[in-house]
């Protein structure tokens, strides 16, 4: 008769003390590297989160005009967070929640510089990677006209949205994206599937995520459809603000909160 007493009784998942004390060691480690790493992991994930806005572009190309083509297009919006988090590059959003739970642990001077650093250098190497993305599309011209009819199609409604409007449905992506970050370390395998959860709630729900919404601004720029000027201000600051606030005030500040008391 085998010996079931002996056998441990596997932890099916992990503690919400624990989580939190893994992100912050990563948000420690990441505000730990050097300026270059940073940038150019930044730049990576700018470039890579762009194949949202084409993945979502073919598939709408592709599908035939019906009541649930939308739905169906908005799982190419999930394929550039797949490939930013699981190739582990610096994405602004990310760090929303993993560079803040180890300002909250301990709120200093450095922190604070360190968290302005790091925030400033991967933000900026976001923007500038979504660009490039964008050029890429859009002058040098590796799509289709059809494809790039849709690129624009998929993008447009970003400019729909007034200030406010797109402030608040920055809250919600910034929530998401927290979320899906805090859920990461149960995940055990199922690391796609938290990721796609997550964003495709963000597609779904029209929600403003300030990179993306970069990579979607600047093809309409370059298209002639809105000015740069209009596009920083009107859609990328407050998408900007929205994802700060769902990211770092709403859900980091629960995330410690449920675990404040238990962690040195």
């Amino acid at each position: 008769m085998p010996d079931t007493q002996s056998r441990p009784v596997p932890n099916t998942r992990v503690s919400a003390r624990a989580i939190y004390q893994t992100i912050r060691r990563d948000g420690e480690e990441e505000m730990a590297r050097p300026l270059g790493s940073l940038w150019w992991s930044g730049v990576a994930a700018g470039i890579a989160i762009s194949t949202s806005v084409i993945a979502e572009g073919l598939l709408h190309n592709s599908l035939p005009d019906s009541p649930w083509r939308v739905p169906l297009e908005a799982f190419g919006y999930c394929v550039g967070f797949v490939l930013v988090v699981l190739g582990r590059m610096q994405l602004f959003t990310e760090n929303t929640i993993t560079a803040v739970l180890p300002l909250m642990a301990r709120t200093t001077g450095d922190s604070l510089i360190c968290i302005a650093r790091l925030w400033s250098v991967v933000f900026a190497a976001n923007i500038l990677g979504t660009l490039v993305a964008a050029t890429f599309t859009d002058v040098i011209g590796f799509a289709t006209p059809e494809q790039l009819a849709a690129f624009h199609e998929v993008s447009r409604p970003l400019l729909e949205k007034g200030w406010l409007e797109t402030l608040l449905h920055g809250i919600p992506a910034g929530f998401f994206v927290a979320a899906m970050v805090w859920m990461l370390p149960n995940a055990r395998g199922s690391e796609i599937w938290v990721i796609v959860i997550a964003t495709y709630m963000i597609a779904l729900g029209g929600f403003a995520h300030v990179v993306v919404g970069s990579m979607e601004a600047f093809l309409l720029v370059l298209a002639g459809e809105v000015a740069i000027v209009d596009a920083l201000w009107g859609c990328l600051l407050p998408a900007f603000i929205g994802n700060v606030l769902g990211g770092t005030v709403l859900f980091s500040l629960l995330a410690y909160g449920q675990v404040r008391q238990e962690i040195d």
